[in-house]
């Protein structure tokens, strides 16, 4: 379960000038503001259900997925996650989660896709027959056994994406954040992230927070969501 109550987090932006006299003169005399990333976002997500969380872009939706990982400390507020608090970066709360970034790999680009996972088994300290029925269902599931002898810079970006989603998901997690999975993809990639997902979320019900611009990407896999504007909840309930 993941529990945010009364969230709030705030960055200092440079406000920026036009004007190369005035570019010069910032070097010197900087004017601040203050934005709101996030601010008095309370919610609860629970076992097994897949939250949707919306919003254009500068809502604040990656914010709040990287307050709940532990990545960001916010201002004030509290969040319990499977009851842990997320920034003091346990190592057993971190290894029951998994953040998955479709705009930033987590992979070694130069390692085959299968030297990394036999990495992660390490990382994870994950028993080799639980990481052997894992992998072996993910790389089936996926349809990727092919390419596991592969570096995963010569692989298509729907493989590696696929890739990603193996290397989160063999150490069972229980919370997992999805931040925007299936951006650049084609459709049929798209597709099959989805459905994998799906299934996924069926045989082992974690909490999911999912983020996307692919409005189909929540419809097909989101009944609840929460919209997000200027760092605030405009809606939270059913799509």
């Amino acid at each position: 379960m993941i529990s945010v109550n009364n969230l709030y987090k705030t960055f200092k932006v440079h406000k920026k000038e036009p004007g190369l006299r005035n570019s010069i003169k910032s070097l010197f005399i900087r004017k601040w503001i203050k934005n709101n990333a996030i601010s008095d976002v309370t919610i609860n997500v629970e076992k097994g259900e897949i939250l949707g969380l919306v919003g254009a872009n500068g809502a604040g939706k990656t914010t709040l997925v990287k307050v709940l990982a532990g990545i960001i400390h916010p201002d004030s507020g509290t969040v319990r996650v499977l009851g842990f608090n997320p920034w003091d970066r346990k190592y057993e709360f971190r290894r029951q989660i998994a953040l998955i970034m479709g705009q930033k790999a987590q992979l070694w680009w130069d390692l085959p896709a299968g030297d990394c996972f036999l990495l992660l088994k390490e990382i994870y300290q994950i028993p080799p027959r639980q990481f052997n029925e894992n992998l072996e269902f993910l790389k089936e599931t996926l349809n990727v056994k092919k390419q596991m002898d592969i570096q995963i810079r010569r692989l298509s970006l729907g493989e590696r994406m696929k890739m990603e989603l193996i290397a989160a998901l063999l150490h069972d997690p229980k919370i997992v954040y999805l931040d925007e999975p299936t951006i650049g993809l084609d459709l049929t990639a798209q597709r099959a992230i989805r459905n994998f997902i799906l299934k996924y979320r069926q045989m082992h019900t974690p909490a999911m927070i999912l983020t996307s611009h692919y409005m189909e990407d929540i419809e097909q896999m989101s009944k609840r969501i929460v919209i997000l504007r200027k760092g605030r909840i405009v809606y939270d309930g059913l799509l």
